[in-house]
C-alpha cells in the first residue's frame, strides 16, 4: 500500500569496477583541467612578457632659412642731392589715355613727407645741391622742360615700298631716360600706315639721342610720343 521512500531504501554497495572507473574518470577530468589551466597561463605569460620595441622615426629637420638678399650698396656721391621732399605736379591738360605703368618702379612715401627742401629726397644730404633721380616716369604735362630730340640716324626706307613710291608714318611711344637715351624695352608702336615701316622706325628711335626732361632743375625720365615719317624726296 505504501511505497518505500528513496532515501529509506537500503544503499547498494559499489563494486570495485565501478570505483576504478570513477577514479579513472575523475583523474582524466583533473588532468584536462590542469592542462587547460597551464595553456591559459602560458598565453598570459607570453602576452605579459612581450617586450617588442617600436622606434618612432624622428621628424625631419626644419628647412634652412631662405637666403637673405645682401643689403644694397651705399653710394657716396661727391654732389649729393638735397634732403627734402618731392612735389606732385598736377597735369596742365587732362590726358586722354592712361600712360603705361612701370611695375619695377618702387614708390617711397618718405620722399613726399613735406619736410626739408622742396625738390629733394628723404635720403639726401642737408645742404646738398646734386641732381635728384627718383626713377619716376613723368608725362609731358608734369615736367618743366620736356625732352628734346638732338640727333639720330635717318630711318631706313624699306626697298619695296620705296620702289613703289609708298610713303607712311609710324607713331611710337617710349621713355627717354635721365641721361637722354631711349629705354629699348619701353618702345611701343601706337599706329602705323604700313607694317613694313615699323621695324625701321623702332631702330631709328632706339639709336637717337635726346636732351633729357627736367623737373625743378633735375633730369628725369619722360614718356614721349613721337612720329617717324617716311617720305620720298
Amino acid at each position: 500500500m505504501f511505497d518505500n521512500l528513496i532515501e529509506s531504501q537500503p544503499k547498494r554497495e559499489r563494486t570495485i569496477g565501478e570505483l576504478v572507473v570513477s577514479f579513472v574518470v575523475h583523474g582524466v577530468l583533473i588532468a584536462g583541467a590542469a592542462v587547460a589551466t597551464k595553456g591559459a597561463a602560458e598565453t598570459v605569460r607570453a602576452i605579459v612578457e612581450d617586450t617588442t620595441s617600436f622606434l618612432l622615426k624622428p621628424p625631419p629637420p626644419p628647412p634652412p632659412p631662405p637666403d637673405q638678399p645682401p643689403p644694397p650698396d651705399v653710394v657716396v656721391s661727391a654732389n649729393p642731392p638735397p634732403q627734402g621732399f618731392q612735389t606732385i605736379v598736377p597735369p596742365k591738360n587732362i590726358p586722354t589715355n592712361i600712360p603705361p605703368v612701370n611695375l619695377t618702379e618702387k614708390f617711397d612715401s618718405k620722399n613726399y613727407s613735406g619736410k626739408g627742401v622742396e625738390g629733394g629726397i628723404a635720403t639726401g644730404v642737408v645742404g646738398g645741391v646734386g641732381p635728384v633721380v627718383t626713377g619716376e616716369v613723368f608725362t609731358v604735362n608734369q615736367i618743366d622742360d620736356p625732352a628734346q630730340y638732338l640727333s639720330g640716324p635717318d630711318p631706313r626706307y624699306p626697298p619695296g615700298l620705296k620702289a613703289a613710291s609708298i610713303e607712311g608714318v609710324v607713331t611710337l611711344e617710349f621713355i627717354v631716360s635721365a641721361e637722354g637715351r631711349v629705354e629699348g624695352g619701353s618702345i611701343k608702336v601706337i599706329s602705323s600706315t604700313n607694317k613694313a615701316f615699323e621695324e625701321p622706325a623702332v631702330e631709328t628711335v632706339r639709336k637717337s639721342i635726346y636732351k633729357p626732361a627736367r623737373v625743378a632743375g633735375s633730369a628725369v625720365r619722360q614718356l614721349v610720343r613721337q612720329a617717324v615719317r617716311f617720305t620720298i624726296t
